[in-house]
């Protein structure tokens, strides 16, 4: 139940870090000059960049450490699941051995 509840809300949590991946405008010109600058006009002249970057480093910082926690609490809830008590013990038997072939006098 509660690593289910977590797993949703690590979910959510790297839809929304992509969605901000995403939004933020590019370092480069990557060839276009200056034509896609003035349309960043949502947020301000800047865009509002440093919000989305300082938000971005929050989340991936989130991000790394939820995957990390949540792979440790799926290691101890399948280590105590709730069958482990009625599981019996497996016994190594020694091989049995079949009984020796009884070979007939055979006179030549």
């Amino acid at each position: 139940m509660l690593v289910g509840f977590f797993m949703s809300l690590f979910v959510f949590l790297s839809l929304l870090l992509v969605l901000f991946i995403l939004i933020q405008q590019g370092k480069g010109d990557m060839g276009l000059g200056s034509l896609g600058r003035g349309s960043q006009t949502l947020f301000g002249g800047s865009g509002g960049q440093d919000f989305f970057e300082k938000t971005t480093w929050i989340m991936g910082t989130l991000f790394m450490f939820g995957a990390l926690g949540i792979t440790i609490l799926k290691t101890k809830v399948a280590q105590q699941s709730r069958l482990s008590g009625y599981r019996t013990p497996i016994v190594e038997q020694a091989p049995l051995k079949s009984p020796p072939i009884q070979q007939k006098n055979k006179k030549y």
